[in-house]
């Protein structure tokens, strides 16, 4: 059957903290709280659905989010202007069949018409050597590295430019067109703008 990725739903945010937790140690836990927090504030927030069920699901913040993980803060002190992957889970007994390939896809062309920057990272421990392919394959580089207090965890942390943006930003200032494919995602209890998701 075929897949369709979009916006997440809020009915749908217990679906995605369990998709999340039963994702193994690689996946930081998630809990209901969590889920909502990326609700209220992330611009790109989508589940790949499969069948009527959620078997992933990618989130990225923008800079101005209120979000406190030490990664996003990295990038914060170092890039005014990015997209932050905070996450993306694919279902055990769904990987390895392009979703996160398409949730990339997707997610790029979402972000270079915002931002000049698309961030995220990757945890460096033993086995994640696929995890650093994939995203040089997307055409990642590495920007430093970053040991999450308290954890100790080290991250591989990861930029890769937005060729479009440039020319998007100067040719429409700020105002994207009002297509349907250009729209922002209606964050609960703002407006989205259409240029940043701010």
């Amino acid at each position: 059957m075929p897949i369709t990725i979009r916006d997440v739903r809020e009915h749908e945010l217990d679906s995605v903290v369990a998709v999340n937790n039963a994702a193994g140690p690689s996946i930081l836990p998630m809990d209901l709280a969590k889920a909502r927090f990326f609700w209220e504030h992330a611009e790109y927030f989508r589940v790949v659905e499969q069948d009527g069920l959620v078997s992933g699901f990618l989130v990225a913040l923008g800079p101005n989010a209120p979000h406190d993980s030490p990664n996003f803060l990295w990038f914060r002190e170092r890039y005014p202007d990015f997209l932050y992957i905070d996450r993306i889970v694919i279902a055990r007994p769904r990987r390895g069949g392009g979703r996160g390939r398409a949730f990339y896809a997707d997610i790029q062309s979402f972000a270079e018409v915002r931002r000049p920057l698309l961030a995220c990272e990757v945890f460096l421990q033993t086995g994640n050597d696929p995890a650093l392919l994939f995203h040089g394959q997307f055409g990642f580089r590495e920007v430093g590295q970053n040991v999450m207090g308290g954890s100790g965890i080290r991250a591989s942390m990861l930029l890769k430019e937005m060729c479009s943006y440039p020319f998007v930003a100067e040719t429409y200032g700020g105002k994207l067109p009002d297509a349907a494919w250009l729209k922002a995602r209606a964050l609960p209890g703002r407006q989205a703008s259409l240029a940043t998701g701010t």
